[in-house]
């Protein structure tokens, strides 16, 4: 078995029995977005303590890659750092899911996790921390991710 196919396996695996699902009452952030290409929706919820990621759950729906990332996303924020969050990219995010040879739709389809939580930690800065300069930088990393 080639790593390429142990990484499939592993996407499926998370795919079929998503880490984190559900919903939080009342969080910190939340925030929701979907990919007009393909469909996909994706929604995330994150309760911050200490300044770090105290919980977080997401819902959606759509292909394997969206979703297993998205449930990758919540393993590897949780109980991190909010600067540690707020610094992700997508490379980041690549390597977290073993695929660096997507073709530009299926990339999209990775991303959607980032791009929500980024955009959720855009809308957590500039409303309730009232940090408008950090703010913009992170809505424009959100932006280019698609």
């Amino acid at each position: 078995m080639s790593s390429a196919d142990i990484y499939r396996e592993i996407i499926l695996d998370y795919y079929r029995n998503p880490r984190n699902y559900g919903k939080i009452e009342n969080p910190d952030i939340s925030q929701k977005d979907s990919n007009p290409l393909c469909g996909d929706e994706l929604e995330m919820h994150i309760n911050l303590r200490d300044n770090q990621v105290s919980d977080v759950k997401f819902t959606g729906k759509g292909c394997a890659i969206s979703q297993a990332s998205a449930s990758m996303l919540t393993e590897l924020i949780m109980g991190k750092d909010f600067d540690f969050v707020k610094k992700l990219t997508k490379e980041d995010i690549l390597e977290n899911l073993g695929l660096h040879e997507l073709g530009p739709a299926r990339i999209k389809c990775a991303l959607l996790s980032l791009k929500v939580l980024k955009y959720g930690i855009y809308s957590y800065v500039s409303d309730k921390l009232k940090d408008t300069v950090s703010a913009d930088k992170i809505k424009e990393e959100a932006s280019g991710l698609f």
